[in-house]
């Protein structure tokens, strides 16, 4: 087939409305790309008020009023120019963005596709002045500026054939507000739909921000994060495993306070979430990275929604380091001021007065001494004597080494409950002299059909699947248990060769100290060849090559291989689930608290490794609830 020719032309310099429309396709691509630049103008301008409104999903008009500086008369003809703007002035300006909007594209963009009118007015101005179609004339107003666009694409109809219906268009303006109005709740935002008021958000601090935004239900089972590291500063809220999503629809991540899809920064988030979450759900968070402009690089797109770090290795390892460290402060035993599982799911009650369950353990208990922590009860004074004589025999507590020991496959003779003292086994403490907050957990009451334990705690009754939570135990023990020790590798009789492209013979020689840490020994035995000579024995029956080419992808993209890792964790957590005890299995007494008490000294308690909860409280104001007590 004979290709098409077009008439040869001599090269010329487009038109301006021409050069105008072509930048408007990269900015303006539908009526939400507009609110988007109009509001980070606004907050640039430092407004405190915005309001938004919106007629036929933004395509009729979209209307954005602040209350911020304005802009002086004589700037106004250039504020509507090509690559005119106040916020930076030189190349080293650009390195160090400090501001949402730089490109000074966004102004004249759309008024090359649409009717564009602003009238603005600064504080020492006597009135207002507004400019259209280049004319300037007086006008009123209070300070600040309100820009009206009006027929989007009413001079290209090809590009609005292109948008959706009017509820759709509307519903993308609508999540770009909520994204900004997330990353600024120092700002109160309004938002209307042809005349009716759709969402209005006060000045409220960043928790009652989130809230309102994703919903109660995000904030019954949120973490609060904060951690800082040299300039680097993560803050903001995760949300709980149990509260997981099965849309990645609640997921807003903030660079220097600008929204951004980054594969980098996702990774990070998910490969922290991997131990806690079930493989199809996606967890809910609002996190915020501060860092010094010079070391990121917003202008890599028009949009503004991608950016790029100098030491990308350094960021991910930082995220994830940071998100995985308030995960592990999710079981029963974390201190913190957010909800414990089952208060998501059933209210305030069963929580301590600041809204969690308080921290009891120390440092993990180490593999071999696994069963060495004695238990003992809690005071619970608050009900009464009565209870005393309620709660389990405490004399058998001291005697968890042997009974759990048991769970394990451990042999042992078993001493009498009755044999050890209460005292003895707390150190001489007597029971109304422990702290309610010890034990979170409670005391074990019995077992229910072989799968579920009850017990009871200052707050009500406590439900736990035995073999989740015990599953979930002896998954963190195995990899504490690897971690302490060097990476076992094991050298393969005859070495796997591949071809290979020039950037993966490129990764493997620049990193080969970062892969023989990781028990990988990958050489190029030519230019388009690799050898693999051994891997870790812990994934010896894997297949090489592949292994290879997952490793070489992830140091090369994220500077360390989260495949190695995860791939381990899915093996460690298969033998945990074989081992933990099944479902039907008749515990005692104390093999019931010591399984409690090893569940207040893991970290992660809160799921199994599938992701499922392996515990929830119901307090005493949801037992009244169900039986109408005090109605």
């Amino acid at each position: 087939m004979n290709a098409i020719s077009s008439p040869l032309r001599p090269i010329q310099a487009l038109p301006d409305h021409l050069i105008s429309q072509i930048a408007a396709g990269e900015v303006v691509e539908r009526p939400s790309a507009v609110v988007k630049e109009l509001l980070e103008n606004a907050l640039d301008a430092g407004a405190s008020s915005i309001t938004i409104r919106l007629e036929e999903g933004g395509v009729k008009r979209i209307a954005i009023a602040d209350n911020g500086r304005g802009i002086p008369q004589d700037q106004l003809p250039l504020a509507v120019e090509r690559h005119a703007t106040s916020k930076i002035t030189s190349l080293e300006e650009l390195e160090n963005v400090a501001t949402l909007g730089f490109r000074g594209e966004a102004l004249a963009s759309i008024a090359s596709v649409a009717l564009l009118t602003l009238t603005t007015r600064t504080a020492d101005a006597a009135h207002a002045w507004q400019i259209e179609n280049g004319k300037i004339t007086p006008a009123s107003g209070a300070q600040g500026t309100t820009v009206d666009v009006q027929d989007l694409y009413y001079n290209t109809p090809a590009r609005r054939k292109f948008l959706k219906s009017d509820q759709t268009e509307f519903g993308h303006c609508a999540e770009v507000v909520r994204r900004i109005a997330l990353a600024r709740p120092d700002v109160a935002f309004s938002l209307s739909h042809n005349g009716k008021t759709v969402d209005h958000w006060m000045v409220t601090p960043i928790a009652k921000r989130s809230a309102s935004i994703l919903g109660e239900a995000f904030a019954n089972a949120r973490l609060a994060l904060d951690e800082s590291a040299g300039p680097l500063r993560l803050h903001g809220y995760i949300g709980l495993p149990t509260a997981s999503k099965g849309r990645a629809d609640a997921q807003f991540f903030y660079v220097n306070g600008r929204f951004v899809r980054d594969k980098l920064l996702t990774h990070a988030v998910r490969a922290a979430y991997q131990d806690v979450l079930h493989g199809d759900r996606y967890p809910s968070y609002v996190i915020a990275l501060d860092l010094d402009p010079a070391l990121v690089d917003v202008n890599v797109h028009p949009s503004k929604i991608e950016v790029r770090f100098r030491d990308s290795r350094a960021v991910h390892q930082f995220v994830f380091h940071a998100v995985h460290r308030a995960l592990a402060q999710t079981s029963a035993t974390a201190f913190g001021t957010t909800p414990a599982p089952a208060t998501a799911a059933l209210g305030d009650s069963g929580t301590t007065g600041n809204g969690r369950l308080p921290w009891v353990g120390g440092e993990q208990i180490s593999f071999a001494a696994q069963f060495a922590t004695p238990a003992a009860t809690t005071s619970y004074q608050d009900y009464g004597n009565s209870f005393n004589h309620m709660r389990p025999d405490t004399g058998g507590v001291a005697q968890t080494t042997g009974n759990y020991g048991a769970l394990f496959g451990k042999t042992g003779d078993r001493t009498s409950p009755q044999t050890t003292s209460f005292a003895t086994a707390v150190g001489g403490a007597a029971p109304n002299q422990l702290s309610d907050e010890e034990y979170p957990l409670g005391f074990a009451l019995a077992q229910l059909h072989g799968v579920y334990v009850l017990s009871q705690n200052t707050k009500g009754l406590v439900l736990v699947d035995m073999h989740a939570a015990h599953e979930r135990i002896l998954y963190e023990q195995l990899k504490n248990a690897l971690d302490e020790n060097a990476m076992s590798v094991q050298p393969l009789l005859i070495p796997v060769t591949f071809y290979a492209d020039a950037i993966e013979v490129g990764t493997a020689s620049e990193n080969a100290e970062v892969l023989h840490s990781l028990g990988f020994d990958i050489a190029a035995i030519s230019p388009t060849t690799l050898a693999v000579r051994s891997i870790p024995a812990l994934l010896k029956n894997a297949d090489a090559q592949t292994l290879a080419r997952d490793v070489l992808r992830d140091v090369r993209e994220f500077g360390g291989s989260r495949v190695l890792i995860d791939r381990r964790n899915e093996l460690l957590g298969t033998l945990a689930c074989h081992t933990a005890v099944r479902a039907n299995r008749s515990l005692t007494i104390p093999e019931m608290n010591a399984l409690l008490r090893q569940m207040e000294q893991t970290e992660r308690a809160d799921q199994c490794n599938h992701g499922r909860p392996t515990w929830v409280q119901l307090g005493l104001n949801d037992l009244d609830r169900m039986f109408l007590r005090g109605q």
